[in-house]
């Protein structure tokens, strides 16, 4: 008789196609309060101990900042040549990342991951050419201080008087496998910065006497704990839902943002992630075009402003929406009809005699939105809304 069919079992056909797909890389970051604290040095000592355990080690780019000690960490691994780029009669020293893909190494350590490329790079930032890496199958372990994720860069400013213009999107933190903390107190990192362990003698007196103060760093040391704290919920919540652990994955709340040319847009769009990030929640920004009748013509700076408004926002990982109307109405009935529970707009900059005539959209917004939570973002920026100007305050 003939052997009767035996039909393929979907789940093992599934399992055998995913087994057959390229795997991708993980990243393993080592986070830290400021510069100095030891990343580099931890990140090699991680790299010589899995070369001592046989995986195929390779450094993809390390900066040394000529200190002794991770020069002689790095001379026994194996180093990919650094691209040079000649700009403005200055070499530059980047990554090759097609060396690093060619060369395939198991792992890759890349230094510094929030810092920007040359001008002409394939990729603006670093963070760029590691997820090419991570795509390519390639395990990546890097740094990053606390100061360069997008969410908390006003917040820096403001606490530190220092404007960090290197950041990276925080789903690129969210994304590792692993966030390791490097702690070390205040008062130590000074001292290290005293004995020119971090900077030549010129370079350290300038950041002893602006960055690199007692109060500054404390406050940037809690926000390091607070990130690696948060990277460790949601790893547990991930656990807890995908392992059925008395725990059902919650519908998170979403947060809207309201931006339009101005610069606080920024402002309002890294609150907004802030608090999706806190509810776990999904993150909206939105643009409401005015309506002909209501509409201005915009210059170029403020076209230019109003893409790096969404660009920033595409960037964090939020969902971008552009509108039509009157932007009041727009605002609010995108909200109902999205299940809105938060929104983050600007303080008004309008005039009362303003106010008076045309109304204000924050106003109008709290009497037609009773049940969602309204954040009103002080505008630090300064300037004036025209009256004809229906824009998000």
């Amino acid at each position: 008789m003939p052997e009767e069919y035996q039909r393929p079992d979907p789940d093992a056909l599934l399992a055998l196609i995913h087994a057959q797909e390229p795997k991708r890389g993980g990243l393993r970051l080592w986070l830290g309060a400021a510069p100095g604290v030891g990343k580099t040095f931890a990140m090699l000592q991680e790299a010589h101990r899995r070369k001592s355990r046989g995986t195929d080690v390779v450094v993809g780019f390390v900066e040394t900042h000529d200190r002794a000690r991770t020069a002689e960490l790095i001379a026994n691994l194996e180093v990919i040549p650094p691209r040079e780029v000649l700009y403005k009669g200055v070499v530059l020293r980047e990554m090759d990342t097609e060396a690093v893909l060619a060369r395939h190494p198991q792992v890759a350590l890349v230094d510094e991951l929030a810092h920007s490329n040359a001008p002409g790079s394939k990729h603006e930032k670093r963070y760029q050419d590691v997820q090419e890496l991570l795509d390519g199958g390639i395990t990546v372990i890097s740094t990053l201080n606390i100061q360069h994720l997008e969410s908390l860069n006003d917040y820096i400013e403001q606490m530190t008087g220092v404007e960090v213009h290197e950041t990276i999107p925080d789903w690129v933190v969210d994304e590792a496998e692993q966030v390791e903390l490097i702690d070390m107190a205040p008062e130590a990192l000074i001292q290290r910065m005293k004995h020119g362990n971090i900077y030549p003698p010129e370079q350290s007196q300038r950041a002893l006497e602006n960055f690199f103060t007692v109060s500054n760093l404390t406050a940037l040391r809690d926000l390091a704990l607070r990130a690696t704290a948060r990277e460790v919920e949601q790893k547990l919540d991930a656990f807890m839902v995908g392992g059925r652990v008395g725990r059902s994955a919650s519908v998170g709340e979403r947060v809207m943002v309201g931006v339009d040319h101005r610069p606080i847009g920024k402002t309002l769009i890294r609150r907004g992630w802030r608090i999706a990030a806190a509810l776990k929640g999904e993150l909206l920004v939105v643009h409401v075009d005015p309506q002909e009748g209501r509409r201005r013509a915009q210059s170029v700076e403020e076209e230019r402003q109003l893409r790096a408004n969404l660009q920033l926002a595409d960037e964090m990982g939020a969902r971008v929406v552009r509108l039509r109307g009157k932007v009041s109405e727009e605002l609010i009935a995108y909200a109902g009809e999205n299940h809105v529970s938060q929104l983050v707009i600007g303080h008004p900059t309008h005039s009362r005699l303003e106010e008076f005539l045309h109304g204000s959209l924050t106003s109008h917004i709290l009497r037609k939105m009773p049940g969602i939570d309204v954040h009103v973002v002080a505008n630090t920026e300064g300037g004036r809304t025209s009256k004809n100007d229906d824009s998000p305050p």
